[in-house]
Order: structure tokens, then C-alpha cells, then sequence
């Protein structure tokens, strides 16, 4: 049985169309409604209403992502508890109106962190990068944050120094804009100083308490997603290490177990994420895909190059150090095994995540980094190429 495949839209404002995207072949559009402010509940009528326009394009709403989680309940400060019972009413009216799959992450003030957006593949596409040195830079001598240098080996800060006293006016600027941007159709975005502020905040919080503040979150959440029929799957961190000093608590097996364990249940998920796991140097994604199978609720499936260093690059989906071939093989069997086990949730959802900006949309108006048409189209063919040949050869239907 194939996956369901899946294209992430961000809504009416979206550059790409719903009709473009029923022509890639995807059947199912994973969005969120980023028109209401994070905390607020989502309202049957506004679900019902992005509903009618993906199905009017004879597509299905698969995967809400993300459904996302406000800094207060990360902080576990304020108004939190009110908090938890607007998700909790999000959750119900997102069941009343027969979606079933919410992707989340606990990711404190960044949701992801290249430090550039621009990079010119040899082919002449465009693709993102992170490098660990250029990070530092910013760290240590842009954003200035307190501390910053004990958390930095001599080596690593004296690279980063060079790096950065190398860099134009025009450079650094550009470094501060890449760090701070947002996800398309958030409403939120930070100045260097109000990022800097909600920085040293987390950092004074620490690690032990967020992770604390996740497990409460989950504990509260996952009985009234059980109660729904909903699967909640949490999203790696990205990258899946500490940055700035803020706490990073999804980002290895040790991790994604504990989080697991917190309410053993299908509806305590996560969103097996091969590009944010796959960034890790020392995660065995192979080894991962084997032992939490049976929790998988959602699929990102995308490659990239990496070192021991912390650098990584976004490369082609079947490029790259990840075993995607043995990914979809392991989770293909896990879809079948759900199937013999008569579990409801048998099928995945996945989504070609990211893709190279090719030539002919360099110059499009609104097209954000990894989210092109033309690169996500190459991804999904060529996974779904793959994904036939497995079949095929496992002899499953």
C-alpha cells in the first residue's frame, strides 16, 4: 500500500495554486489556517471553510501542520493554561470536521535555522545551507548574546571571528535577516532586539523545565486527541541541537523515546522528519524509522549533505547521506503490519519536503526557500518512483 502523498499549501496566498498542485499528482494538502493568531481557537466554521476550497479542487485536507503551540505554554508562563484549553478546543472542532492529523513542534522562539538561503547548486538551482562557524558568528558577535562564548570551543570561536570580520556591512545584515525569518504566513516576527530578548528569556528558563513544560503539554493534549480520534505528531527539532542556548529536546532517539513514553498511545506521534533528524551527525535515521514505526503519524521525507562539523546542505530528495530508500521500505512494511492489525490508521501521509529553486521560478514573486513547485514536483516524482519499485518488490498491494 502507498503512502499518502501529500503537498504542504499555505493557504489563499500561497504562490502555488491548488490546481498546480492536483497536477503534481499529490491527493492530499497539509496546511494550517496562519490567518488566526497563535493561542486563539480555530473555529468550525473557518476550518470548514479552508476545507471547502481544497475540496472544491478535489483534494483532501490530510495533515493540519502546524496546529502551533504559543511560547507561553513552551515557557509554561502567564496565561498557559488558558492556553492549553483553546488547543484542546482547536483539536475538537479540527475532529468534528473529519481531520484527524495535527503536526506540532515545541520549538522555543525559532522554528528552523539555516544561515543561508541562497545557496547555487551546480546545476544552477538553489538550495539553503547551514554552517556551524557562520551561526557563531552571528551568536557571538551580532546578536552579542551574554555567555555566549562558554558554550564555543577556541577553535570554534575563532573561526567564527575570522568568518566574521570578513563579512561586508551588507553581509551582516543579510546573515541577521536569514536567521530571523519566519515561516511563510506567520504573524509573527522578531526585531534583532525583541529576538535577542526572547532568547536570553528561554535561555534563563533552561532545558529541564521546557522539556517539563512538553511533557505537561502532552499529558493534557493526547487524552482529548484519543477522545477525538486525532494523531498528534510532534515535529525534530531544526536543526536537532542546541542553538543560542535554547533548549532543543526533539532531536535524537534518547529524545523522540522519552516523549513517547509520556502517554504510550497512537495518538502521541511524531512527524518523522529525515531532513531535521537526518541534520544530526550521530542519528542513525534507519535505526529510528525501525523502532518508532508503529508511532509515526506523519512523513517529511527530504535529503541533505552533511559533516561532523554541524554543516549541512539541502541537497535532491534521492541525494545526499540519508537512506531514503530504506526509510520508505521500513515504513511501507509498518503500513501493511497496521493493516494486518486491523489499526484504523493505516495509511501515512507523507510530503516531499523542500525542494531546489529551479531556473525557470528564480524570478517568481513569493516563492519561499525549499517550497518551490518545480523542485517539490522533482521530489515527489522521484519518491514516488521509488516507492513503486519497493512495492513491487516487497509483492504488498
Amino acid at each position: 500500500m502507498a503512502f499518502e502523498q501529500t503537498w504542504r499549501w499555505f493557504g489563499p496566498n500561497d504562490p502555488i495554486s491548488l490546481t498546480e498542485i492536483k497536477q503534481t499528482g499529490a491527493v492530499g494538502i497539509v496546511t494550517a489556517l496562519h490567518q488566526i493568531p497563535v493561542g486563539k481557537i480555530w473555529s468550525v466554521d473557518e476550518i470548514l471553510k479552508r476545507k471547502k476550497m481544497i475540496e472544491d479542487e478535489e483534494l483532501k485536507w490530510s495533515v493540519v501542520e502546524s496546529l502551533p503551540v504559543h511560547e507561553n505554554i513552551k515557557r509554561g508562563k502567564d496565561n498557559f493554561k488558558e492556553l492549553i484549553e483553546n488547543y484542546k478546543q482547536s483539536v475538537r472542532n479540527l475532529s468534528e470536521c473529519g481531520i484527524n492529523t495535527i503536526a506540532y513542534n515545541f520549538m522555543p522562539v525559532l522554528d528552523w535555522s539555516r544561515t543561508n538561503l541562497k545557496v547555487t547548486s551546480s546545476d544552477g538551482s538553489i538550495t539553503t545551507r547551514f554552517e556551524s562557524k557562520v551561526f557563531a558568528a552571528f551568536d557571538l558577535f551580532i546578536l552579542k548574546r551574554p555567555g555566549a562564548a562558554n558554550q564555543y570551543t577556541e577553535k570554534q570561536i575563532k573561526l567564527a571571528e575570522e568568518h566574521f570580520n570578513n563579512m561586508s556591512e551588507a553581509g551582516k545584515e543579510e546573515l541577521t535577516k536569514t536567521i530571523l525569518f519566519g515561516l511563510p504566513g506567520s504573524l509573527e516576527a522578531y526585531n534583532l532586539e525583541d529576538f535577542k530578548e526572547a532568547v536570553l528569556e528561554f535561555n534563563r528558563i533552561g532545558e529541564d523545565k521546557v522539556r517539563e513544560n512538553l511533557y505537561s503539554f502532552i499529558k493534557e493534549i493526547i487524552p482529548v486527541a484519543e477522545e477525538s480520534g486525532v494523531r498528534m505528531a510532534i515535529h525534530p527539532d531544526d536543526p536537532p541541537w542546541q542553538l543560542l542556548g535554547l533548549p532543543r529536546i526533539v532531536g535524537n532517539k534518547n529524545d523522540i523515546q522519552k516523549i513517547l513514553n509520556v502517554i504510550d498511545s497512537p495518538s502521541n506521534g511524531i512527524t518523522f522528519c529525515t531532513g531535521s533528524l537526518g541534520a544530526g551527525f550521530n542519528n542513525d535515521l534507519v535505526l529510528m524509522a525501525e523502532s518508532f514505526a508503529h508511532r509515526i503519524n506523519f512523513v517529511h521525507l527530504r535529503n541533505l549533505t552533511r559533516n561532523e562539523d554541524g554543516d549541512f546542505t539541502e541537497s535532491y530528495h534521492l541525494d545526499g547521506h540519508i537512506d531514503i530508500y530504506s526509510i520508505i521500505k521500513i515504513l511501507l512494511l509498518e503500513q501493511e503490519r497496521r493493516k494486518q492489525n486491523g489499526r484504523k490508521d493505516t495509511r501515512m501521509p507523507m510530503r516531499p519536503d523542500h525542494g531546489n529553486l529551479m531556473t525557470a521560478e528564480q524570478n517568481k514573486e513569493g516563492i519561499y526557500p525549499g517550497y518551490s513547485l518545480m523542485g517539490r514536483l522533482r521530489g515527489l516524482a522521484e519518491l514516488r518512483g521509488m516507492e513503486k519499485g519497493i512495492i513491487q518488490t516487497l509483492g504488498i498491494k
